[in-house]
């Protein structure tokens, strides 16, 4: 129901940054002027009726979705993107809106699923990189052994992670930090991880690292580009350090440390690239840096270094979480499809179905109202009073 409510100019704002648009891109989609757009949605004057339809249908968000309120009290930490990202600042802008929706959206979720609590140890400052990888392993029980899902980990300790659709090929994973309603989250989006299973788990570990060694708070745009720099070298050897603990690493690769092929045996075990586990065994001094100079060398010669033994055959992780709460809703007939998007709209999140899908990571189509056969009602007819007595 719209009736009386007041057109919200900031959900316009949202929905245009959403979908990778200027005010001068909409302006032309709907064919009104720049400074009319900037009016509606500085909330100065609302759109007519024709000029509504034109939005909804250019945005591609649902008519009610312009007139709700802003009722969930939204904190936003940092968005870490890669520093060597090529993304411009509208890609940028526009990932942060669809992360805020997978919060809104986990948050929602949240009243009705027990999901894993939030399970992240406190480091002491003094601490470097690699005793705090040796601290979480051990923190979380994992020993020094080989992490076969690091998805897994992520979303057993409390990590919300989503493999949404991003819509560009220059974002890689990034994190962000939300506090909702009191509620604190931290939300990984995998993003564009060239389809391979090891690409993908190094950068959870990436983001896990941003998530675990670096304040949440603090304001990056103060930071220089070598600050910048500084955090992401920090993040790959977080990573790297997690995936590949010092002592059971060194002890796998002393037997063979310049054979290639030896590390394609690795990789199946350890879950992580070739050219990660050079640069990990040239850190800890088992490779000496001619020696990882030459095999890295070897690695463009055979084309590795753009795709490389088992990529195509490692079975790449998925989230779960988030896909097992619909199908936990849905199953135990707490909400079904239908009731699900009724729910969010009465919260005041009326969104398209499929952004929802691919929001939560979800197959397109599993929220679509399942067409059951319609129920036949009987009408009773009894035979005549004088047939029967016939």
């Amino acid at each position: 129901m719209i009736k009386n409510k007041k057109f919200n100019g900031r959900r316009l704002q949202i929905a245009r940054v959403y979908r990778g648009k200027t005010i001068v891109d909409l302006s032309k989609d709907i064919g009104v002027s720049k400074q009319a757009i900037s009016q509606f949605e500085n909330g100065l004057t609302s759109p007519q009726f024709d000029t509504l339809m034109n939005i909804v249908n250019s945005l591609n968000f649902p008519r009610e979705y312009f007139f709700e309120q802003d009722t969930i009290d939204v904190k936003l930490g940092n968005t870490y993107f890669r520093a060597q990202s090529r993304m411009t600042k509208k890609d940028e802008n526009r990932q942060k809106e669809k992360v805020k929706f997978v919060g809104k959206l986990y948050n929602f979720l949240n009243e009705y699923i027990e999901f894993p609590k939030l399970n992240l140890p406190e480091f002491e400052e003094d601490l470097s990189i690699e005793e705090k990888t040796i601290k979480l392993r051990e923190y979380w029980n994992l020993g020094e052994e080989p992490i076969k899902d690091i998805i897994y980990v992520l979303e057993k300790n409390g990590i919300v992670v989503t493999a949404m659709k991003t819509e560009s090929k220059e974002v890689d994973a990034f994190t962000q930090q939300q506090i909702i309603n009191g509620n604190q989250y931290f939300i990984i989006v995998l993003g564009n991880d060239k389809g391979s299973a090891v690409r993908r788990q190094f950068s959870a570990a990436h983001e896990l690292a941003h998530i675990v060694i670096h304040d949440g708070f603090m304001n990056l745009e103060e930071l220089t580009n070598e600050e910048i720099r500084a955090m992401e070298n920090e993040a790959h050897a977080f990573a790297a350090a997690f995936l590949l603990p010092q002592s059971s690493f060194i002890k796998d690769i002393s037997s063979y440390p310049t054979n290639l092929d030896y590390y394609k045996q690795l990789k199946k075990k350890w879950r992580t690239s070739i050219s990660a586990m050079l640069v990990r065994a040239n850190h800890l001094g088992v490779l000496n840096y001619n020696s990882y100079q030459n095999m890295m060398k070897k690695m463009s010669k055979l084309g590795w270094r753009k795709e490389e033994p088992l990529d195509d055959t490692l079975i790449m992780s998925k989230p779960t979480v988030l896909r097992r709460a619909i199908s936990i809703l849905i199953d135990n007939d707490i909400l079904n499809e239908d009731e699900i998007m009724i729910e969010l709209s009465r919260k005041e999140l009326s969104l398209p179905r499929k952004e929802v899908e691919n929001l939560l990571g979800l197959d397109e189509g599993i929220l679509a109202p399942k067409q059951n056969e319609p129920s036949i009602k009987v009408i009773e007819m009894p035979v005549k009073k004088e047939l029967k007595n016939k």
